[in-house]
């Protein structure tokens, strides 16, 4: 059975969503969805259990080997970013079915497609079928982002829409050129390829500098982050809790682009600029951040800024400075996800007010305003949470390479500000407020409260469990950055301990 756990994470949402199609009934679909969210977990926590044992499983769609076939490839980095992203789809899911999935009726379909793209998005060996699964995606995005209508969303979404049309442009363009150049679009046979002599030319190099930019507009690096506050403060909250793991996929693919492919071949496609320009993402989002308007505006602008501190790992491309970033990279998705949901939450507490910073709104329960100060304490990077420990590890790896001083003066900077704009948002949403209203006091939305509170006190906690856990998670961001860092390791393990023959079989 172990043999095809490989296929779990994209064959659950894919049934499904095609199940939940077939009938609409909204109990039936929240039982569905609540149960493949579950189901999801639990196959991605037995993935990442296997994939600790270091060994690559290589799983080839109908039994086509690579690079001819179809290839799933679970290291424990794919391994690993599966189970974040069935963690942060199962709260989604949970927070969603106390109501707001009535307000449209293919909302649990949309949810697993998107789970889909993202599980295969990272499971993934072969760039074109990375293409499919970012416009699976994608497209469920487009659709979730307009659940609910209204001119924001509506505008956002056209905004969402035609940049990422762009992107796909952009993709296949360079997937054309990459294949015209190398004549795969296997990602360990295109590592083979380029590190045969006489491969280097303007062709393949140019493809590669495409691919990136396409991974730069998902990971909303500036200038290309534009998009990113206006469409996730816009989206609903369970949908934007999710796509706080959206970036992270753009991020991802880039490192794994970067370490296995780009690096041994023309190590400086990326160097120095990236530096630079995730930097200036950083500064860009903190100052978004301080002229947030609202709770949801400030967590999309927290989101950029986790985007510019990761984009930070592949322009290094170090082992140690990739597991710090791990790290960092599920603190800051969990946090992401946890403050859009308690953004709602608030935002109904406090009545006409919403969760904009004003005064004389009603008064938010005890239980809410501990709620606001454990993840504001997890956003700012305080001790002992896991923004601490996140930010810490990476400033201590980045400490070495050649701009380390601008990167410690950049990210402290933002760490100091980022707390005064958290601090500046408590005191108007928790102190200056004024007598606390009869309804404010009791649970979220009456009888789907239970589900809604549980959904966010569950991110908010994994602040502090994250740090509770910090040896052994660390200790396993540590092994998958080795991991991840062996090319050699997974050209060979993806294509067989002969590469040389499968490019004698292509000439034949």
């Amino acid at each position: 059975m172990s043999q095809h756990a490989p296929i779990l994470p994209i064959l659950i949402p894919l049934l499904a969503a095609l199940l939940l199609l077939l009938q609409p009934h909204l109990p039936f679909q929240r039982a569905v969805g609540l149960l493949a969210s579950l189901l999801g977990v639990v196959a991605t926590a037995w993935l990442t259990l296997l994939a600790d044992d270091g060994i690559l499983r290589v799983y080839a769609l109908g039994d086509w080997a690579a690079p001819f076939g179809i290839v799933l490839v679970v290291d424990r980095l794919a391994a690993a970013m599966t189970l974040l992203t069935a963690l942060l789809g199962l709260c989604g899911v949970l927070y969603a079915s106390s109501g707001f999935d009535a307000e449209g009726r293919f909302f649990h379909p949309l949810f697993q497609l998107q789970l889909l793209g993202l599980n295969g998005a990272f499971l993934t060996g072969d760039l074109f079928n990375l293409f499919v699964f970012f416009e699976i995606m994608l497209l469920a995005s487009y659709a979730l982002l307009a659940q609910t209508g209204g001119l924001a969303r509506t505008r956002a979404g056209i905004a969402y829409v035609v940049l990422n049309l762009l992107g796909s442009s952009l993709f296949l363009i360079a997937l054309g050129l990459l294949y015209a150049t190398l004549g795969t679009l296997n990602l360990a046979d295109v590592a083979y390829r380029l590190s045969q002599s006489g491969i280097h030319h303007n062709g393949a190099r140019l493809a590669l500098a495409l691919l990136c930019a396409v991974f730069f507009l998902k990971a909303a690096l500036l200038p290309l982050s534009f998009w990113l506050p206006h469409t996730y403060a816009a989206a609903p909250a369970p949908v934007a809790a999710l796509f706080a793991i959206m970036t992270k996929v753009g991020i991802v693919s880039l490192l794994r682009l970067q370490v296995i492919a780009i690096y041994p071949a023309y190590p400086d496609l990326l160097y120095g600029w990236l530096t630079a320009l995730a930097l200036t993402t950083v500064l860009f989002a903190v100052l978004g951040a301080l002229a947030a308007k609202d709770m949801k505006t400030l967590s999309a602008w927290l989101v950029l800024l986790s985007a510019g501190t990761l984009l930070l790992v592949p322009a290094q491309a170090s082992a140690d400075i990739s597991a710090a970033g791990l790290f960092y990279l599920a603190h800051s998705s969990f946090a992401g996800a946890a403050s859009f949901l308690l953004a709602e939450l608030i935002g109904e507490q406090r009545g006409a007010a919403g969760d904009t910073f004003s005064t004389g709104a009603k008064r938010l329960p005890a239980w809410s305003g501990i709620a606001f100060i454990v993840l504001a304490m997890t956003l700012a990077g305080l001790p002992p949470f896991s923004g601490f420990l996140g930010k810490l590890m990476l400033l201590n790896t980045l400490r070495g390479v050649e701009a380390g001083v601008a990167i410690w003066t950049i990210l402290l900077l933002a760490a100091f500000l980022v707390t005064m704009a958290l601090a500046r948002a408590g005191s108007m949403l928790i102190w200056e407020n004024g007598p606390a209203g009869t309804s404010s006091a009791a649970l979220p939305a009456a009888a789907g409260g239970w589900r809604r509170l549980g959904a966010m006190l569950c991110l908010i906690a994994a602040g502090p469990l994250l740090a509770v856990f910090a040896q052994p998670l660390s200790g396993y961001a540590q092994r998958t950055a080795a991991q991840l860092h062996d090319t050699r390791a997974y050209i060979h393990g993806v294509l067989g301990n002969d590469p040389a023959t499968i490019q004698r079989q292509r000439r034949g």
